[in-house]
């Protein structure tokens, strides 16, 4: 044991010049004329030009921070180094703490906390592709920094390196959740501020959206479904196309098609009720009581579903894909006969709710003009109701009734629509040559 004890240590005091209390083996405390306390060991290492031994002090430490039991620890560490060749320095004197853990949330931490909030408001497919983004884009690069600690040059830093790829859309669809992230944190306490809120400034311009290609004349119009009856095709694609131009809905809408779905076919109000999990839109949208589609037919419309009857009535899709009874019509399949018909980038299955649109806003409001009024015709908000577009700032309820206002008008509509598109042109009925039979072949794998 050294000279010092735990009480010698604690009362030293300062005098009028330092001085030290020596433990042994080189160690001692120094004492300042402050009164300050300073763990000191001397030793040797390396020779001078003359070849004799350096002489040195090395400083261990202020007491009462390293106790007299640490200092002699450190001098037996030091010691050992010396005794291997090396030079001791004060960082290797003592095992290094573990530092503190960091408490503060990252930005992915929080990140995830928003989507899984919001998730429950989307569908499946538009989380996945959020949390997709996020991953790829931002959480791989700031995702593990503490949320306070990100600021706007790194975010903006981020957003450019995606807008470079071409991707503008993206970058700037992405600045927006980065944003949202940020706010949310902000309303629970754990963010100062949201860097990306101005941001978009910064990026290029959003690229304008591309238009649905779409035939939008009469003469034109009814020229593509004359070309696409010409095709060799299944009956079941050309009367899917004659439905789609007849009723304006969406491609996905006509492709899930079910029997239930029709009422009064047989009657003088034929109608086409499409649930409201089929429609576009959020969970919101898709679970709204009375927010089914109704979509009044038209005769001619009548007359291509009942052309399916025979081919699909016992089944429950109208429009099945022909290798699976069970699976809708695939998404391509209108599209291919529309290429086949000489209309590849002219035309689209989505491109008939564009040319209803163009055609009878322009009937009506000539039709409006033509009887002596003025300003805008009441039937243009009719028209968007058909199409199942719901104006900006029009609440849930609000948007739950209109679905099913102004069935007499919009009946009247649709009539006057299939009047005019297909005017003199061949009944759906002669397109149909043998029913199409599915019996079993193998699992899955239905014939004809």
């Amino acid at each position: 044991m050294g000279a010092l004890t735990d009480a010698k240590v604690r009362n030293a005091r300062a005098a009028e010049k330092s001085y030290k209390l020596t433990d042994g083996e080189q160690l001692y405390l120094h004492v300042s004329t402050a009164g300050g306390r300073t763990w000191r060991m001397n030793y040797q290492f390396g020779r001078n030009d003359q070849g004799k031994p350096i002489q040195k002090t090395l400083t261990i430490g202020s007491y009462p921070a390293i106790s007299l039991k640490d200092a002699r620890e450190a001098r037996d560490v030091a010691k050992t180094l010396l005794a291997k060749g090396n030079e001791p320095k004060p960082v290797d004197l003592f095992e290094r703490a573990a530092p503190a853990a960091d408490t503060k949330p990252t930005f992915k931490a929080i990140g995830q906390e928003w989507h899984d909030l919001q998730k429950g408001r989307w569908s499946k497919v538009h989380s996945k592709d959020v949390l997709d983004n996020l991953e790829t884009e931002v959480f791989k690069k700031i995702g593990h920094l503490p949320i306070e600690d990100i600021n706007a040059p790194m975010v903006l830093k981020l957003l450019q390196g995606i807008a470079a790829r071409g991707a503008v859309e993206t970058a700037h669809r992405t600045r927006q959740r980065i944003s949202a992230i940020f706010v949310y944190a902000l309303a629970t306490g754990r963010g100062i501020a949201d860097p990306a809120a101005s941001l978009s400034i910064a990026l290029p311009k959003k690229p304008k959206a591309k238009p649905q290609p779409a035939i939008t004349t009469l003469v034109d119009l009814r020229q593509l479904i004359i070309n696409c009856d010409a095709e060799r095709c299944r009956a079941p694609t050309k009367l899917a196309l004659r439905l789609i131009a007849l009723t304006a809905v969406r491609p996905n809408e006509l492709h899930g098609a079910r029997w239930a779905e029709f009422e009064g076919l047989d009657g003088s109000e034929p109608l086409w009720r499409i649930p409201a999990r089929r429609m576009k839109g959020d969970k919101d949208r898709k679970a709204e009581i009375d927010g089914d589609h109704l979509v009044p037919l038209a005769p001619q419309a009548v007359a291509v579903i009942e052309a399916m009857r025979p081919l699909t009535g016992d089944l429950d899709l109208v429009f099945p894909t022909d290798r699976h009874p069970h699976k809708p019509m695939s998404e391509n399949t209108l599209r291919a006969l529309l290429i086949r018909a000489g209309y590849h980038q002219r035309h689209v299955p989505h491109g008939f709710r564009s040319a209803f649109s163009t055609i009878m806003n322009e009937l009506v409001e000539r039709q409006w003009r033509e009887s002596g009024h003025t300003g805008a015709s009441p039937d243009r908000a009719i028209i968007d109701l058909m199409l199942a577009h719901i104006p900006k700032g029009t609440s849930e309820s609000e948007g739950a009734y209109n679905r099913a206002a102004y069935l007499a008008r919009r009946r009247e509509l649709a009539c006057e629509w299939a009047d005019i598109l297909l005017a003199d042109m061949w009944p759906p009925q002669m397109h149909i040559g043998q029913p199409i039979r599915w019996a079993a072949t193998g699992p899955g794998r239905p014939g004809r």
